[in-house]
């Protein structure tokens, strides 16, 4: 068995909408099934117990060893704690090649349950020795490692259930909600709105006293100190007892709280200043720990915070008690789980020597036995739940303290005997107003209910339901995809929204290119949905970065699919036929918005039948107002759009609106079909997005397919009183669209200077010439700059094969080089002429044309 071509595919891809890790996987023998291999299941159960029900015993002629890599890396990460169900094994047109495909919640871990998966396989059928324990702690771990923390773990739930697109930004809690200009970002409990100055006041536990004591919140007097004798003189005038804390810290690290005598406090001291090296030292308040926590305006949670500690049985040591309660699922070394572990260690020593204990004592029965003074869940703390029990005044007194500090999120350390009373009333105070909180204690306290502020925090950072997406059109097809993805750009623009592209040409910022070459891949989408200068998106969707990654989005408003060619790389990537091509099409048809819309061309069959996968609604748009798929539609007061002798026809029911070809250049007046086609789909689009028909026609009207508006896309030029027509068509299908739009257009004599793309098929290759070799005079054939895996000349040979039987091309030049292919076409042109360029080299040569151009005038 080998495993080979492990991709990550990041979004909604051709077999799921999870994200997932694909292998292609060679079995030796071609197609062995695992009933073929003795003893091999037997084996492999042996090794993986908790297989169970993953394989089908009773259908192992048709399982094979690629079937059984796929049930056990699902199976690895499963039993590892991660939430994966999805998993498929599909044979290829090859003997023994499959294509596995298993589900993900974390790329990294995904990876290693795939190695640690062709590991487990080697070893039943070599009847090897596997570390089953150590495996899937090594994935808990990793998985563990890298995954979201309870706190950003929450917030990114809450914003899923909304519906509001997520991207984490880093393997740590920075984590983007929302798209383009509606984006902000979260790290941890700070977000968007989280002000580095108030976080800057929260760390001066000194200043936030004074901003407190003005606004008249009730807080503890102190002061920082100098030194250990001074923390003496400043306990001395506060009076005992009193506090010891770092003036910036957190988590609790460096508090000695309740100290009565000054060898206590000197310790403290040296104990806080190992931490940090600014002290203070504040009156003690007797009472209970509280978190309180404020959300915006509001108070969202409240917790009772118990120090770590032990209860004795009259039986166990301190350091077995530790052990007993560490054992508890619930807690762990980090901040992964509800609870942290105990932290035994010198600081536990000690305060267990004040209440003398050491670490060998036998505490008797029900003895409480505290291990630390402060009760931060991250030193093994434990919370109660009291939200529902705070007293208006107290809350009213956090939210308070929250604004005066200036914080969005904030969490509010209370010390008093109860949270049922205002703090005046019992003495208590506001002892800390801490900036990016732990969440954990409220999500899932250690005893009471748990409080959905994962929730509340999005609530705040989305008002009134706002799900952060901006609007998104992804565009798929063989011919016409960027040409309509300009033009549906030119419909936002038109509309007043700054518009983020994506095309074989670049990516476009608000029509500045700030990316170039082929930018239609699920990266170049990310890009711009990073962007926060992009109000609408526009992608144009390949089949390529569909197989190899998945989307870059989970979802569209409207999906564009103009139609289905042969010759579309078929034959790579195990895509062997035009149905399957259409698979992989439709994926983004399959991730519409419910509320959304696919814009289909109902001419092509391939494409019409996508309909059927659409979540949302569907226009079907056609040439033909007769097509049967388009009648039916019309039919049943559905939305279409046709073409008639003199404009573009959109109809719902009894409801038409006209556009004249007229006031659509990109068509010559209706003359050339695929440009009507292309229009049909911009205008469909901006009527699925609810675009006033004004802002259509705007944009319509104003788009001319020139090099600077549609480089590459049926570029018309004047030369010498020729026509000449640039075109970056590249397959038969696009031959045969070019043939039917020049057929109209006067030309004395016709020539076509062509190349090929070596990636295409031989009979694709071909057959691009077989179509042009019965409509223009003269070929010129060159080799372009890259051959694409072909030996120099094979492609120009596949061309000259096309035009052995053509019936009107009879001059037939080979030449090496784009340009001088276009300078030997040029120097033939006479007044009346017209010359087809398919060029290579859109930029370069549209230059070279342009140039060429200025020097005959």
């Amino acid at each position: 068995m080998d495993v080979s071509r492990i991709r990550a595919l990041r979004g909604p891809n051709l077999w799921s909408r999870h994200t997932a890790i694909q292998a292609i996987v060679t079995c030796e023998g071609a197609e062995v099934a695992i009933a073929d291999l003795p003893g091999f299941e037997a084996r492999l159960r042996e090794r993986f117990p908790e297989l169970g029900d993953l394989i089908p015993s009773d259908h192992l002629d048709t399982v094979s060893v690629a079937h059984a890599l796929e049930f056990c890396a699902l199976g690895l990460q499963a039993q590892a704690g991660c939430p994966v169900t999805f998993s498929r094994t599909t044979q290829t047109v090859d003997n023994g090649v499959y294509q596995v495909v298993v589900e993900y919640s974390e790329e990294d871990v995904g990876r290693l349950a795939f190695e640690r998966a062709e590991q487990l396989c080697l070893a039943a059928l070599n009847d090897t020795p596997f570390d089953l324990d150590g495996t899937l702690k090594e994935l808990r771990d990793l998985d563990e490692d890298i995954r979201l923390g309870p706190s950003t773990g929450s917030i990114v739930s809450a914003a899923v259930a909304r519906g509001i697109p997520f991207r984490r930004l880093t393997q740590g809690s920075l984590v983007q909600f929302g798209w383009g200009s509606k984006q902000k970002r979260i790290q941890a409990a700070e977000t968007s709105f989280t002000s580095a100055i108030a976080e800057s006041i929260a760390q001066d536990k000194e200043l936030t006293k004074k901003l407190l004591h003005a606004a008249g919140v009730a807080v503890p007097i102190g002061r920082p100190v100098d030194d250990e004798d001074d923390a003496w003189k400043a306990a001395q005038e506060i009076g005992l007892p009193v506090v010891v804390k770092p003036q910036d810290g957190n988590q609790g690290k460096g508090i000695s709280v309740n100290l009565t005598s000054e060898e206590q406090v000197r310790k403290a001291y040296q104990v806080a200043v190992s931490f940090f090296d600014d002290i203070m030292v504040e009156k003690y308040l007797p009472g209970h720990d509280w978190r309180v926590l404020v959300i915006g305006d509001k108070l969202i949670a409240a917790a009772r915070r118990d120090p770590p500690l032990v209860i004795g049985d009259g039986k166990h040591t301190v350091r077995e008690l530790v052990d007993i309660v560490n054992s508890d699922p619930r807690r762990s070394d980090g901040h992964a789980t509800s609870l942290t572990k105990i932290r035994f260690d010198d600081i536990a020593i000690a305060r267990l020597a004040e209440q003398g204990y050491n670490a060998d004592s036998v505490p008797a029965r029900g003895a409480r036995v505290v291990l630390r003074n402060n009760a931060n869940l991250s030193t093994g703390g434990t919370a109660t739940d009291v939200t529902d029990d705070v007293h208006p005044d107290l809350a009213a007194a956090a939210v308070t303290a929250a604004q005066t500090v200036g914080l969005d999120i904030a969490g509010i350390d209370v010390v008093c005997d109860t949270i049922l009373k205002p703090l005046e009333e019992q003495g208590g105070g506001i002892v800390e107003v801490n900036a990016a909180p732990g969440l954990r204690m409220h999500l899932d306290p250690s005893f009471g209910k748990g409080r959905d502020v994962g929730k509340a925090i999005v609530d705040m950072m989305f008002p009134n339901g706002d799900n952060a997406r901006i609007p998104v059109v992804a565009i798929a097809g063989t011919n016409g995809k960027t040409t309509t993805s300009r033009l549906i750009g030119r419909i936002f623009e038109s509309n007043g929204q700054r518009v983020g592209m994506t095309s074989t040409d670049g990516v476009y910022i608000q029509g500045v290119q700030i990316d170039n070459g082929d930018c239609s891949g699920p990266r170049s989408a990310r890009n711009v949905l990073m962007h926060p200068d992009v109000d609408a998106a526009v992608f144009e969707t390949a089949r390529g970065g569909v197989l190899r990654e998945g989307l870059g989005f989970d979802m569209c408003d409207v999906a564009v699919v103009t139609n289905i060619g042969i010759g579309d790389h078929l034959g790579l990537n195990y895509i062997t036929t035009v149905d399957e091509l259409a698979v992989v099409k439709r994926v983004i048809v399959e991730n519409v918005s419910p509320r959304g819309s696919a814009v289909l061309n109902a001419a092509d069959p391939q494409v019409a039948r996508m309909a059927a996968h659409c979540p949302g609604s569907v226009i079907f748009f056609a040439r033909d107002k007769a097509n049967p798929v388009l009648a039916t539609h019309k039919a049943q007061g559905k939305r279409v759009v046709y073409a008639e002798s003199d404009a573009i026809v959109c109809q719902e029911g009894r409801k038409i609106h006209r556009i004249a070809y007229t006031s659509i250049p990109l068509t010559r007046n209706g003359s050339i079909g695929f440009q009507v086609e292309n229009a049909m789909a911009a205008t469909a689009t901006g009527w699925a997005l609810g675009m006033d028909w004004a802002i259509i026609e705007k944009a319509l009207a104003g788009f001319v397919s020139d090099a600077s508006t549609a480089p590459g896309r049926f570029n018309v030029f004047d030369y010498k009183g020729a026509t000449l027509i640039a075109d970056y068509g590249h397959n038969p299908d696009a031959m045969q669209a070019l043939v039917q739009a020049v057929d109209g257009m006067p030309g004395v004599r016709r020539s076509v200077v062509i190349s090929g793309a070596g990636d295409r098929r031989d009979e694709d290759i071909r057959q691009q010439t077989e179509i042009l070799g019965e409509a223009f005079d003269d070929a010129i054939l060159y080799q372009d700059a890259c051959q694409r895996g072909r030996e120099d000349g094979e492609v120009i040979g596949l061309l000259r094969d096309g035009l052995k039987d053509a019936k009107r091309t009879k001059r037939i030049d080979e030449i090496t080089g784009e340009f001088k292919a276009i300078d030997l076409a040029l120097s033939r042109l006479q007044p009346g002429d017209l010359c087809l360029i398919l060029i290579d080299q859109v930029e370069e040569a549209l230059a070279h044309i342009a140039r060429c151009i200025e020097e005959a005038k």
